[in-house]
């Protein structure tokens, strides 16, 4: 039988573990590219991935990277019987799911910066607030065209979303993860402030990856 009591200890870590498998860099080494560390920024996301001309890679590791978030937290629901789980479960295991991406123990605790992964969490715990962050990052992206600055605001949000549509355990969870967005955007805020931020569908011109570093969102 399934136990509606699970152990947060035991959440954290199924999503941590989850989380840290680090798609982009396996679907480029299945596809011949090599490390995707060695180009563009260096990150393990979506964008970086984008940066090898397969947008089609890049579409997977978007969508694994959001769903090993979501799986993280709707199958600690599951373990946990579904009905009359506390709502603390899945958001656990959700934040642990974005912790391991950022930090997998597999890559020396140097990943992402866990958006994707984020809204995945988002939709599954609190599908509301998942739809108005997207819709929040997809106005952003838009009219400011700079991926870190639509990201950073849909996440920052998210806690007043969730206010007005979960509960608290969303609140507190989603105010964590948007900190942590906030700390590993640091450059991108940085490069914001000083206008040096590249947009969306800029190119770089020719720099070489150390001139781009950390421009990944994702």
């Amino acid at each position: 039988m399934t136990d509606p009591s699970m152990p947060l200890e035991f959440a954290a870590l199924g999503g941590y573990l989850l989380g840290s498998v680090p798609f982009g860099l396996v679907l480029t080494r299945l596809a011949g590219l090599g490390d995707i560390r060695a180009i563009g920024s260096g990150n393990i996301g979506a964008t970086n991935v984008l940066r090898t001309g397969r947008k089609d890679l890049a579409l997977a590791t978007l969508l694994l990277d959001s769903g090993k978030g979501a799986f993280a937290a709707l199958g600690a629901m599951a373990l946990a019987g579904w009905s009359g789980v506390d709502p603390t479960v899945p958001v656990v295991a959700g934040v642990a799911a974005v912790v391991g991406h950022n930090y997998p123990l597999w890559l020396r605790f140097k990943g992402g910066k866990g958006v994707a992964t984020t809204l995945g969490v988002l939709l599954a715990t609190a599908w509301p607030v998942g739809i108005a962050a997207c819709l929040t990052w997809l106005l952003m992206a838009v009219v400011f065209r700079y991926s870190s600055l639509a990201a950073l605001t849909a996440l920052t949000v998210a806690p007043g979303f969730a206010f007005a549509m979960a509960g608290w355990p969303h609140v507190a969870g989603f105010a964590g993860l948007a900190a942590l967005a906030w700390w590993r955007h640091r450059d991108n805020v940085r490069r914001l402030r000083d206008g040096t931020e590249s947009r969306i569908g800029q190119t770089s011109g020719g720099e070489p990856a150390t001139a781009v570093q950390a421009r990944d969102a994702a």
